[in-house]
């Protein structure tokens, strides 16, 4: 008794560590767009490329994207603590050969190695939050990680604004050294992972050797074609022009090249589970129109702030940011919801009212205050974190270890991918509804520049930047309208395909 008295205050302390290495490593992924978006004049004006820097984040986001899925299943083959310590190694790396870059081409093949190891901390880091915590306990987990990302949000633009303009661009690549390498020596000494049970009750006792590289590639390349499609289509070349056509049809047949093989594989990289239980499923879809209507707030409302509003990019980024503040604190408090109407029904009333949410933008006085799109975010944050964290928990209880880090994976891959597609459609809508608006072809960086150069003007240029300003408001409603029925979507696929109580494995602890 005694001796387990005494054991009780060190698996503490050693829990305690290694979740401080997950929020820092966490808190790497996270600050690293918002971090880097401050520096791009810098960047640009040093090492040129101004027509090529948007592949700055690109050429990020689909390195982590697309290695989501193979990290899950080498973390459920060899174990989270050798693909964490390598993804955050990997990412380190890469922030130290950004740092040396040289000119534009080199920093964004380094930006893909970062991401590269950015899959593997994003997926990775999730899953050890559900090995750790038994089912009553990880929303505790869970609101913490929520919360990086909330500070990362605000702290993000403020501290690459600071090191752009009192020190060098360079530093927001390098003070990732210091925080990872305190993460990678919390985790090297604390992390011990014990025998597992797989999710069919048996003994793990050794990880298996077989990995499946042939589909761990072809996934790579199929999902970096079409999201490049995506992330270029109407941007470097028109929909539907040569390159676009070629790179859909690659990714198209690519597709059919991941299902031969994964069907032939002894271990795949994406087995067919994930798609056939009905569970998995419908949180792989949920999610993924979560990543969609993301893109309203986070691409569009700072342009409709400075462009409508008139505020300037500091006040525009805090309309933004008071999402941050409502999501983390509705994350945490949603357990005391979904122990009492079940997983699918609280996420329910949180699409529900994000649905509801959304489709009031359009209905906001013109040109109005700042506070009101600020209110409204704030109530879709808070909708927003009773929907997503129920689903992620929910999904992760209903699997054993050794397919934890696949499914975790796998809904983080949708909702990344909604994200990648939720930009390319919303950014049509928006650049047709402005085209239509005002009479010609425009997009909607050309018209929010027009705007910038024209303020204050008076007589007919004054009417003409009034016009402007009423069809960026147009456009923007239309894309709150398109993520209103992306959430609407998500409803609907939870009450007709999700089970409404989700069959949760026991564990020890619950």
């Amino acid at each position: 008794m005694a001796r387990e008295s005494a054991r009780r205050p060190a698996e503490a302390h050693r829990r305690g560590a290694v979740v401080a290495a997950l929020m820092l490593a966490m808190a790497l992924a996270a600050l690293d767009s918002t971090i880097v978006a401050t520096a791009v004049p810098q960047i640009v004006g040093d090492l040129g490329g101004f027509s090529v820097f948007s592949w700055l984040f690109s050429g990020y986001l689909l390195a982590v994207t697309v290695t989501l899925p193979v990290y899950g299943k080498l973390s459920d083959t060899f174990g989270r603590k050798p693909v964490l310590v390598v993804g955050a190694a990997l990412f380190l790396l890469g922030s130290l050969l950004c740092a040396l870059a040289w000119n534009m081409g080199a920093l964004i093949a380094f930006r893909v190695v970062q991401g590269l190891g950015g899959g593997a901390l994003q997926g990775t880091v999730q899953t050890l939050a559900a090995d750790l915590y038994p089912l009553r306990e990880r929303p505790r987990i869970q609101a913490r990680l929520s919360t990086v990302w909330a500070v990362s949000a605000v702290a993000g633009p403020a501290v690459g604004g600071v090191l752009a303009a009192y020190a060098d661009w360079r530093w927001i690549f390098l003070v990732n050294l210091p925080v990872g390498a305190v993460a990678l020596w919390l985790i090297a000494r604390h992390l011990h992972e014990p025998q597992r049970e797989s999710g069919r009750g048996s003994v793990r006792s050794a990880p298996r050797a077989r990995v499946d590289w042939a589909g761990a590639l072809a996934v790579f390349a199929c999902g970096g074609t079409l999201l490049t499609a995506l992330v270029r289509g109407g941007v470097a070349w028109p929909w539907l022009s040569a390159p676009s056509l070629a790179l859909f049809g690659a990714g198209l047949a690519l597709a059919g090249l991941v299902v031969v093989v994964e069907r032939r594989a002894a271990e795949p990289v994406v087995p067919g589970w994930v798609w056939r239980r009905r569970t998995i499923a419908a949180v792989n879809l949920a999610l993924g129109a979560l990543g969609l209507l993301m893109v309203a707030p986070t691409v569009f409302l700072p342009t409709y702030a400075q462009a409508v509003l008139g505020l300037g990019p500091v006040a525009a980024g805090f309309v933004l940011s008071v999402w941050t503040l409502s999501w983390p604190v509705s994350a945490a408090l949603s357990q005391h919801v979904y122990r009492r109407v079940g997983f699918r029904d609280t996420a329910l009333l949180g699409i529900g009212a994000a649905a509801l949410i959304l489709l009031a933008f359009p209905f906001l006085p013109y040109p109005g205050a700042a506070w009101q799109p600020a209110l409204l975010m704030l109530l879709l944050g808070a909708a927003l974190g009773l929907f997503q964290l129920p689903l992620i928990v929910g999904v992760q209880s209903t699997v054993g270890w050794s397919e934890r880090g696949t499914a975790t994976a796998s809904v983080l891959f949708c909702r990344q991918t909604g994200q990648t597609v939720g930009a390319a459609v919303f950014g049509a809508v928006a650049n047709g509804v402005l085209a239509a608006r005002l009479g010609g072809a425009g997009d909607l960086d050309s018209v929010t520049r027009a705007l910038d150069a024209g303020t204050g003007e008076a007589g007919a240029a004054g009417a003409a930047h009034e016009a402007i300003r009423h069809a960026v408001a147009s456009a923007v409603h239309a894309v709150y309208l398109g993520a209103a029925c992306a959430a609407a979507l998500a409803f609907v696929v939870l009450l007709c395909v999700a089970p409404r109580r989700f069959p949760v494995l026991r564990e020890p602890g619950d």
